[in-house]
């Protein structure tokens, strides 16, 4: 097709787009200005529709004139002109007009890859043979019936996104070709997908039921390769496993990986693990076995190896304003004054020298890692261009990295600001408008009380699911120390968050453990914050406290007197040491602990993940220290490759696997039979009047139950005292009042109300 077909072609679809969003009706506008008169976010509806009308009429004809008038030359000569101080002009003025210079100026180039990455002749060729025959057999009527579906979903969101999308970027040409692209990844994606989307849209609380269980695995150490995952999937579902987390698997630079998140194509798999066409095979296996499947989308940076990094690194003002580049320290040094380090040891500061070009460039984590420049509309289209590529490949939940650092603002510590709920907002709304089955997972390491802003509100959500990070590290503070008194007072926190929010609860994932408590009440009970961390690493590391624990330090900061810990569940609760030391004693009280552990994880308030290899006891794997890429990373100690040898053991009873994985399965199948185990129940805790026990309540449509655990190795009694009708334990069959409970070292019940 001619430059000029194409952009014709193009300008028609743009118009479309607009005439289409020109239609919504008087009730969706009228409940759009409601709402957003509410959170006071816009003018008032006569200032929006003047502005609007006035905006669209231009629209589409600055779209058609930026690809018709745009000859390569044009690029050619943005390139040769913009030198880093353009990139320095867009980060310290910030302003629209400098940004909308760049993009209109250079965009032959740039829309030329977007077509050429995403055609749809490569979706059909990675399509399933009947999928793609489905597609060229739909009737008239099916075809008007999924465009009307598209306009609907459209329709509701474009105010709301065009406004965002203006006031970060004042762009209209980008906007417009952001919307024309969100109409063909609509088209490029398949008819299962689009079922799936329509059953999710229908009933939108599909993953808030108690029978989600969640498993975080490295598709290499998992199972080889992504052809080994599906093969695998048969265990998983033997695991009650529905809900898979493959951890990063795109494309990263060897030894300068960061363990998957330093990524240098997002549109191409590691070679050793696969193909996107293996991916869309197992996404695919996975929905036959109502599966779903979470990816890591590392949004903050790139790899330095990345084509955009290599481009700038070259000089190329374009690619360099889509980082942070400086040709002296003035604003870098500004930046130090108020932004916190991450890896203060062994990645100090916040940016590295390129002596090579002779310019500073933003690395938030490391030296090969550059942060991105959300200022820049260009990297915002792009990076949802390349959202919603894994969407139409299947992926059904998308964990946003690193989601609080992806806004940056001189003078502020670049973490949390305002325009990263923008980002996120509208990406949601890209999300429900184009593939509006897939769920946003935010990775966001604070308290739970902190955390929730990022759900956005029932009316301007964000976020489907976070983690509840907090609450994991405050576990083991409660192992280490045998006093529920602030895992409590945690729990007592998140019950009391509105019941929308849906948090994913684990024990053990693939990062480290940052010991980030709730220092201001410790302190109260005499509890000092460096001490406390010194207490903790030594009890865990099994130096102090009568502990079983194993496992290494991370990130250590000498100076400071801080660190993280490494270590798997297994390892922590004491089934290393007393395998090695052959204490079947020992490892009975290990197995029990474990067991204990995941029972209180499966009563909390979300849903439960388990890390691969928990389901059986899997312990640490220090073969890392021989691997000259892994060695200066203490946390490939939890990140060993799955023993098969051993999982062949979990139909053994006789055997550690077998004892774990059987007692698990059975927490697991009583969780999916009782409805009390939803998201949305009634969830708080009660006093025992024993410091080692903790008591949870759970109550939904009449059913009513209580979780006791004993974070201890003694004999304790939960001093509760509920005389509402006659409890029989789900574990036991056993009649046993909730009144004065007697529970054993580590022993947990659940105790449900009978009819």
């Amino acid at each position: 097709m001619s430059r000029k077909k194409a952009a014709r072609a193009k300008k028609n679809n743009i118009k479309k787009q607009v005439e289409n969003a020109a239609e919504v009706t008087e009730t969706a506008k009228a409940q759009e200005t409601a709402g957003q008169a509410a959170t006071g976010e816009i003018p008032s509806p006569d200032v929006q529709t003047e502005a609007e009308t006035a905006e669209s009429e231009t629209e589409v004809k600055e779209a058609a004139e930026t690809v018709e008038e745009a000859e390569p030359k044009e690029a050619e000569k943005i390139e040769e002109k913009a030198e880093p101080e353009e990139a320095e002009k867009i980060e310290e003025k910030a302003e629209p007009e400098e940004a909308e210079k760049i993009e209109e100026k250079a965009e032959p180039k740039e829309s030329e890859k977007i077509e050429e990455k995403a055609e749809p002749e490569a979706a059909e060729k990675a399509a399933p043979a009947e999928e793609k025959k489905a597609a060229s057999e739909l009737t008239e009527e099916e075809k008007n019936r999924q465009e009307e579906e598209y306009k609907r979903r459209f329709q509701r969101h474009f105010d709301e996104l065009k406004w965002l999308y203006t006031e970060v970027y004042g762009n209209d040409s980008m906007f417009a070709e952001l919307c024309d692209n969100l109409h063909r990844f609509y088209e490029e994606r398949n008819l299962e997908l689009k079922e799936s989307d329509r059953k999710r849209e229908e009933n939108p609380n599909w993953y808030k039921q108690n029978d989600m269980l969640g498993m975080m695995l490295y598709i290499d150490n998992f199972a080889g390769n992504i052809k080994g995952v599906e093969a695998r999937l048969d265990y998983l579902e033997k695991s009650n496993v529905n809900y898979i987390h493959l951890m990063p698997f795109l494309e990263t630079p060897k030894g300068r990986s960061d363990g998957g998140y330093a990524v240098s194509d997002f549109r191409k798999v590691q070679e050793n693990l696969g193909t996107m066409e293996d991916l869309e095979s197992l996404t695919a296996a996975c929905r036959k076995k109502n599966m779903n499947v979470c990816m890591d989308f590392v949004m903050n940076h790139t790899s330095e190896d990345h084509e955009w990094a290599k481009r700038a690194r070259q000089g190329d003002g374009e690619y360099m304003s889509r980082y942070f580049f400086y040709d002296n320290d003035a604003i870098p040094q500004q930046y130090e004054r108020t932004v916190p380090q991450v890896f203060p040891t062994t990645a100090p500061g916040n940016f590295t020298w390129l002596d090579d070009i002779k310019h500073y460039v933003m690395t938030t984590f490391y030296p090969y890692q550059w942060d991105l420049n959300y200022k820049n509309p260009r990297v915002f289209n792009e990076m949802m261009y390349n959202f919603l590529f894994f969407a139409n490949k299947g992926i059904d939940v998308i964990r946003i990295d690193a989601v609080p650092y992806i806004w940056k603002e001189l003078n502020t510590d670049c973490r949390n600001l305002p325009r990263v709920h923008t980002i996120v907002r509208m990406m949601r709304m890209i999300g429900e408008i184009v593939c509006p089955g897939i769920l946003l997972l935010g990775e966001v390491v604070m308290e739970p009380e902190k955390v929730v802003p990022y759900f956005g509100t029932v009316e301007k959500p964000e976020c489907h699911m976070l983690y509840n990070v907090t609450t994991m590290a405050t576990t083991w503070h409660t192992v280490a120390t045998r006093d529920v008194r602030l895992l409590k007072r945690q729990l007592d926190i998140v019950n009391n968050l509105p019941k929308e929010y849906v948090f994913l609860n684990y024990l053990r994932c693939h990062d480290d453990i940052g010991w980030g408590l709730d220092y201001p009440t410790l302190e109260k009970e005499g509890i000092h914050e460096r001490t406390h961390k010194q207490y903790l690493n030594d009890y865990f590391r099994g130096y102090t406290g009568n502990s079983t624990s194993r496992g290494v330090l991370y990130n250590e900061d000498l100076v400071l007197g801080d660190a993280r810990f490494c270590g798997t569940t297994a390892s922590m609760c004491g089934i290393e040491k007393a395998g090695f030391e052959e204490d079947a004693q020992a490892m009975e009280r290990a197995i029990q602990m474990d067991v204990m552990l995941h029972a209180y994880m499966f009563m909390q308030s979300g849903i439960p993940v388990l890390y691969s290899g928990d389901e059986m006891g899997q312990v640490n794997d220090y073969t890392y220290k021989e691997d000259p890429d892994k060695i200066e990373d203490s946390r490939y100690i939890h990140r060993g490759a799955m023993r098969w040898d051993l999982a062949k053991n979990i139909t053994d009873s006789e055997t550690v696997e077998g004892k774990l994985f059987g007692r698990l399965n059975q927490l697991e199948e009583i969780r999916k039979s009782e409805k009390v185990f939803v998201t949305n129940a009634n969830v708080w805790t009660v006093e025992t009047w024993e410091q080692g026990v903790l008591c949870i309540g759970r109550y939904f449509e009449g059913e009513k139950l209580f979780g006791l655990f004993n974070f201890s190795e003694y004999d304790k009694i939960a001093w509760i005292n509920e005389i509402d009708g006659s409890y029989v334990d789900l574990i036991s069959g056993e009649e046993i009042q909730p009144a004065g409970v007697h529970i054993p070292p580590y022993g947990f019940y659940y105790l449900k109300r009978q009819a």
